[in-house]
């Protein structure tokens, strides 16, 4: 993928964490309205080592050393709540921005910053006995849950040099194209039961993506999402699935986009062993962003297992994906795949500070042409939220 169509992406590129809904700054409480703040701010300092195969077979080395944001960018969100008889009304706004913006050659501006302000969440939710709604823009529910469980979400994962992620000007992927794509933020409506015993059902009317400039969508996207929290003789177990459904026409030319994503999750005695994995057609193909759309021939799988144990403030984390993609229309171009391999320490230092240091080995290779990487990082950083 070129470079400028990387940073393009990357600005959109991750996601925001259930962690805000249980923290954050109360600042007001009165007469059943609240009014509070959240946020993150995280920094790395980052080393990657790339080797890289060109389609003549050639081979390039380089290094490059970066202070840098992780995963998640630095973000801050508002939060607005008023119990009305039977009725509730929350409100959430939330605004994401790059600190990696002082850079010419990362899309700096001529003053030499570009704080790339994304307004990812902006959204009322009603709600009471019934469940709740969601309007405005959120996102999705494809991959959310894949998202949300990933161990690396506070960390940084994988950077292909192929993505443009090494030098980039924003966010690094977590495990994005290996292992999981991106639930784009959309203007939604999307309706949320209460939950039953342990079981919730989430179904969403998405604004429909573009699978070409003059392609036709009559009807929206739909959305959904399953799933069933429990604990058995002490062992934590949740289980979830996930999918979307979207059809175009380009020139007279019907397309079914579509995915299903699903995972299951245990926790005991401080261990948490993760299994995700999902398949999609004409979805998220090109750098794992489901907002990409285009001929259903364009199949794209990934799978995620992931491995952590947390024993007082320190937690220890070993986490293996890959992502496959392919165009069953032209198997003459092959199949990409893309993988990533992890170890992260976490170390709570006081609540809200948290310490990381992390290894990735990003691979991606070509079944038919000779394009490859070999992309070792290091990564060592605090995050700080509230």
């Amino acid at each position: 993928m070129k470079p400028t169509l990387t940073k393009s992406l990357i600005a959109t590129a991750v996601l925001a964490t259930s962690w805000h809904a249980n923290a954050g700054v109360e600042i007001y409480n009165k007469d059943g309205t609240t009014f509070s703040a959240d946020g993150l701010i995280n920094i790395f300092y980052v080393n990657s080592s790339i080797e890289a195969t060109d389609i003549s077979g050639a081979v390039s080395d380089r290094d490059q050393s970066r202070i840098k944001m992780g995963f998640l960018p630095n973000n801050i969100g508002f939060n607005y709540g008023k119990q009305l008889d039977d009725l509730k009304i929350e409100v959430r706004s939330s605004f994401w921005v790059s600190i990696n913006d002082t850079d010419l050659s990362r899309g700096a501006t001529a003053l030499g910053t570009n704080s790339l302000i994304d307004v990812r969440q902006f959204y009322a939710k009603l709600s009471g006995d019934w469940g709740s709604v969601t309007l405005g823009k959120d996102f999705g529910l494809f991959n959310r849950t894949n998202i949300l469980g990933d161990e690396l979400l506070l960390g940084y994962g994988q950077t292909s040099d192929t993505f443009g992620l090494v030098d980039g000007g924003n966010v690094s992927f977590g495990n994005i194209s290996t292992g999981y794509s991106y639930p784009m933020p959309k203007a939604q409506i999307t309706y949320r039961t209460n939950d039953m015993n342990g079981f919730n059902v989430a179904v969403g009317v998405m604004d429909p993506s573009k699978s070409a400039a003059d392609s036709s969508e009559d009807t929206p996207r739909i959305e959904f999402e399953a799933s069933y929290t429990t604990e058995l003789n002490n062992v934590g177990v949740k289980g979830w699935l996930n999918g979307l459904s979207q059809t175009s026409e380009v020139q007279g030319i019907e397309q079914d986009q579509s995915g299903l994503g699903y995972g299951l999750n245990v926790k005991f005695s401080g261990l948490s062993l993760t299994a995700s994995g999902y398949s999609s057609e004409g979805v998220g193909y090109v750098a794992g962003l489901d907002n990409i759309v285009g001929a259903e021939s364009n199949e794209s799988d990934g799978s995620l297992l992931q491995a952590s144990y947390t024993t007082g403030d320190n937690r220890f984390v070993i986490s293996s994906g890959e992502t496959e993609n392919q165009d069953t229309a032209n198997m003459a171009a092959g199949i990409t795949t893309h993988k990533n391999f992890a170890l992260g320490y976490f170390r709570t230092v006081r609540p809200g500070i948290i310490m990381v240091a992390e290894f990735n080995n990003t691979e991606s290779e070509n079944s038919i042409t000779s394009l490859a990487e070999d992309n070792k990082t290091f990564s060592i950083g605090t995050v700080v939220t509230f």
